[in-house]
Parts: C-alpha cells; sequence; structure tokens
C-alpha cells in the first residue's frame, strides 16, 4: 500500500524530504543556468575608447608621424 507518506524521492521523510528535495532541484536548475552562462556569454563588456587614445595608440603604433600627431591633438583640444 502506497498511501500518503509512501516510500517516493525522500517521502519518508515528511517536510524534511522536501526541503531536501527543492534545494536539491533548485541546485541543479542553478548548475545548467549557470553552466550554459559559461557556455554561451550574451554580453561582453565594450570598451569605449576616446578620441586621444585612439590617436596615441595610432601614433605609437606608427601609423602617423609626429607632425599629424601634434595637428590632431590641437583640432581634438578645440
Amino acid at each position: 500500500m502506497m498511501g500518503y507518506g509512501g516510500w517516493g524521492l525522500l517521502g519518508g521523510y515528511g517536510w524534511l524530504g522536501m526541503v531536501v528535495q527543492l534545494l536539491l532541484w533548485v541546485g541543479i536548475v542553478f548548475l545548467v543556468v549557470w553552466g550554459a552562462g559559461r557556455l554561451f556569454p550574451g554580453r561582453q563588456e565594450t570598451v569605449h575608447e576616446t578620441a586621444l587614445d585612439i590617436l596615441k595608440r595610432r601614433y605609437a603604433s606608427g601609423e602617423i608621424t609626429a607632425a599629424e600627431y601634434q595637428q590632431a591633438r590641437q583640432d581634438l583640444a578645440q
């Protein structure tokens, strides 16, 4: 006879069994959501470079000359 309080999954432990089972399911759902978030990142931080940062980087890499750098800095300062 399997009436109320049968021996299902943790059913024989009453309210304690229900709490443990609830925590088990919450933990499983958390792990699945966390794992999916690690595998498929939705957002990535964007780096906002200012115009002066871009200018400095271009000068440092040799894309522009010192004269072009100085002229662009003056233009940006206005």
